[in-house]
């Protein structure tokens, strides 16, 4: 704990306010251990059972985390908004930034004439009785899913304002707080920090390149997962992407716990560059999440959900209960993206540039001894041996990536590079600046 913040309070509630507060203002960084228990009960002259509890509070709302015989720490990303504290740490003026994990924006489609289309198209404004999907962008979406393989005899669909929102709305439906959800690890940073704030516990499940390594997924369901959230391509940050073969294994599975929701997302979609392997429908609650972020842009914050009918019914209840529905501009917009043949034509152009980056990139690093994970998607990922040094010496050499503590809960360390911000010009130059950081202290990097 800072030096400078001093907690306070004489009850759990005052106690756990305190350290939020301190939080809020950005008095602890990141990773900042609370003091022990007996310890800040001593100094409050309150009862260990007292702090103990304002810990638990702080636990369950994803404030901070329990880290073993280190005791209890500031979470990295706490489920708080701050002036002070960012989501990820900030990127000096000069350093190339490949820590976002964002799309090239050079890349993406432009929107403006089918914004036009819209505004000459004219029409009612919507109203708060507005169906919560268009049945246009339905009509739409449903052959679309269909062509790349997802299952869509008997599956309903719905509309979400992105990715996240579509998982938080499905695990809210479905679990309770203290539920075990099955995640990949190393996995989607946002989603590790959204189980914390639903107070979910995360139990992870090791991958390749082709998915979740089934043992491990087995492991888990058996430990009591209650839900599974698979990345079916585009893993972020790994790149991994879900072949046929593993398909049918975690299908096999899976299969034996029926009453396990299976949540699939495939968040990068047509940027993946990779065929797509479904897994569902293979219990009995099941749900495939198509986001448009990533190939027309991160902000356009809509996704269309598809699944069984009682899940996709709990969602749409959810939301009515809430938001009400996504804009219908987004959800018109979209549709005349998705109609727009040149508009495909540039996110197929966008989805080529990053395959050919990702190898470039992914070859580069093999050169100089280095191994890269990154098949489909726009990130690579590369295990090292000291994340902290490592992130420092790119630093100094002008370059930014993402800490593995972000995505990891008990794999090895590792760095998230982001590609979008690069040009096959600039590769040869940043992996030698990888090659000389990964490289344990004292080794010389092989000779190319």
């Amino acid at each position: 704990m800072p030096a400078q913040y001093q907690v306070s309070g004489d009850s759990a509630a005052s106690i756990s306010a305190s350290i939020e507060s301190g939080v809020l203002r950005g008095d602890f960084v990141w990773g900042s251990a609370l003091p022990p228990i007996r310890v800040l009960a001593g100094d409050l002259s309150v009862s260990p059972a007292t702090v103990a509890k304002a810990y638990q509070e702080l636990r369950r709302r994803g404030v901070v985390e329990a880290d073993g015989r280190r005791g209890t720490r500031v979470r990295s990303r706490p489920p708080i908004a701050s002036e002070r504290s960012a989501m990820r740490l900030p990127v000096p003026d000069g350093v190339l930034d490949l820590s976002s994990g964002e799309p090239d924006v050079r890349l993406l489609p432009p929107i403006g004439p089918a914004l036009r289309r819209i505004a000459d198209e004219g029409g009612p404004p919507k109203g708060y009785a507005s169906a919560i999907a268009m049945p246009e962008l339905i009509d739409i979406a449903r052959p679309r899913l269909a062509a790349d393989g997802v299952p869509m005899a008997d599956a309903a669909i719905a509309a979400t304002s992105g990715t996240l929102d579509a998982i938080e709305r499905l695990l809210t439906a479905h679990l309770r707080p203290g539920d075990a959800v099955a995640v990949e690890d190393p996995g989607w940073a946002n989603l590790l920090d959204l189980l914390a704030a639903l107070d979910l516990r995360a139990l992870p499940v090791t991958i390749d390149e082709e998915g979740p390594e089934p043992a491990s997924l087995a492991a888990a369901v058996h430990a009591g997962a209650r839900a599974v959230v698979v990345t079916v391509r585009a893993q972020n940050p790994t790149g991994a992407a879900v072949s046929a073969d593993r398909a049918a294994a975690l299908r096999e599975v899976l299969a034996g716990h029926r009453g396990v929701l299976l949540i699939e997302d495939d968040h990068a979609a047509e940027l993946a560059a990779g065929p797509l392997h479904c897994l569902g429908p293979v219990t009995d609650a099941w749900a495939f999440i198509r986001s448009a972020s990533k190939p027309f842009g991160p902000d356009l914050r809509i996704a269309v959900v598809a699944g069984d009918e009682t899940t996709i019914a709990r969602v749409v209840g959810r939301m009515r209960l809430g938001t009400g529905w996504v804009s219908t501009v987004l959800q018109r917009l979209l549709l005349r993206l998705w109609l727009d043949d040149e508009v495909t034509a540039l996110v197929r152009s966008a989805a080529a540039g990053y395959a050919q980056r990702r190898r470039a990139l992914r070859d580069a690093l093999q050169e100089r001894g280095v191994a890269a994970e990154g098949a489909t998607g726009i990130n690579t990922w590369v295990r090292v041996a000291d994340e902290t040094r490592t992130i420092g010496l790119l630093r100094d050499a002008g370059y930014a990536v993402a800490p593995g503590s972000l995505f990891r809960i008990n794999t090895p360390p590792g760095v998230r590079i982001t590609i979008s911000p690069l040009d096959e010009s600039t590769i040869p130059a940043f992996a030698d600046a990888v090659a000389a950081a990964a490289r344990p202290s004292g080794l010389m990097v092989p000779s190319r």
